[in-house]
């Protein structure tokens, strides 16, 4: 297709095929199976949905333009998209995961990597020096990040990791379910897999659960992680890939707003005396500003976490106060969440009892400050 702009991608879905109706909108075919010419003939375009059907093809199509991939996958979920990429390694292969990172990725590797043979080890990887005294040439075959990190909002040097990784042998993976391709295109920088949380800012209305996987190359890798959800069944039904793709045209305007907002919302938390810290890449501060500068176009995201200097109890006590924002698990939807990290993590969470983290939705920014200021006050 022609080269056009991410805000005309978006809004006109990229690959559009009108239906022969000529209706604007794709409909949603529900067909688990199809007609094939001749029987037993595996040629045909369609034949299960469990291996793709019409309707899948635009938001994967929308999505691969975004992102500069050679091809999309998408998942059930995000965790079904992340752990068909994992599984595709080999018995005995070694992977480096961040230290800061989504903890239900953490509590899978724990869980299982060792079932599937792998060897998993974490490191700091806000140290790129750390990062090559951890791989292992020709036997790490995988670096995984994500950037900015969940809770702490750490930025990692896609560029440099990512020629740390191919020197060793290594696929570069990076999460960018929170700076979205609006704001990072990690596959321009050097990586080979992008993954995503569809459920988040793609979607960006906490109404449909989906995953992403794409990559910059079609090799045998990639080959294994696509066969990965067509025999383990992780392909994203029909009426969620259509919800998806609604979604997905407004994520351009979505992003554009929450980072407005959380930058001014960083901005009024930053010395606080009920706070004893506030992580916001957007932030001077922030030990990655200048690298997210550079790595991240058009605003530093629409997370942050602050940190409560009456710790737990009182971090407890300001989830009661809050009106606007709502405490809930999830990121990335037009409503803003608060929530208490430690206590989603469990008990081998490594934060802060009192770190809360806040998505910032598309409510007016002023009254998402006054209520959380509001909720800080002593008075309260």
């Amino acid at each position: 297709m022609p080269s056009y702009a991410t805000d005309t991608i978006l809004a006109q879905g990229a690959g559009q095929e009108h239906d022969p109706t000529g209706a604007i909108v794709s409909p949603i075919h529900l067909a688990t199976t199809f007609l094939r010419p001749v029987e037993g003939d595996p040629s045909t375009e369609w034949s299960y949905s469990r291996y793709g059907y019409p309707g899948l093809e635009q938001p994967e199509a929308t999505l691969k333009t975004l992102e500069g991939a050679a091809d999309c996958r998408l998942f059930s979920s995000g965790m079904s998209a992340m752990t068909a990429v994992i599984m595709a390694l080999r018995p005995g292969d070694h992977c480096l995961f961040p230290i800061d990172m989504y903890h239900g990725l953490r509590t899978w590797l724990q869980a299982h990597s060792n079932h599937w043979g792998m060897r998993v080890d974490h490191v700091d990887m806000t140290d790129p020096d750390k990062v090559r005294a951890a791989v292992i040439p020709g036997v790490t075959r995988l670096v995984w990040l994500e950037t900015p990190s969940n809770p702490h909002w750490h930025v990692y040097d896609i560029a440099s990791l990512a020629g740390i990784a191919h020197r060793a042998g290594a696929k570069l993976v990076v999460d960018n379910t929170v700076a979205t391709p609006i704001l990072t295109q990690p596959i321009s920088l050097g990586a080979d897999i992008v993954v995503h949380s569809a459920t988040k800012y793609l979607n960006g209305h906490s109404d449909v659960l989906a995953g992403a996987a794409l990559t910059a190359a079609d090799d045998d890798f990639w080959k294994r992680v696509a066969l990965n959800r067509d025999y383990h069944g992780g392909i994203l039904n029909q009426f969620q890939a259509f919800m998806l793709l609604r979604g997905m045209r407004t994520l351009h305007l979505r992003i554009a707003r929450s980072c407005e907002s959380a930058m001014a919302l960083a901005n009024a938390l930053q010395g606080h005396p009920g706070l004893t810290e506030v992580f916001y890449p957007g932030l001077p501060t922030h030990p990655g500003h200048a690298l997210a500068s550079r790595q991240m176009a058009g605003g530093f995201g629409g997370m942050l976490s602050i940190v409560v200097a009456g710790g737990e109890g009182e971090a407890k006590r300001i989830l009661t106060r809050t009106r606007l924002w709502k405490p809930a698990t999830s990121l990335g939807g037009v409503e803003s969440l608060i929530e208490r990290r430690g206590a989603v993590e469990g008990p081998c969470s490594h934060v802060d009892p009192g770190l809360l983290r806040l998505s910032v939705g598309i409510e007016a920014t002023a009254d998402l400050i006054d209520d959380l200021l509001a909720a800080l006050s002593p008075a309260n």
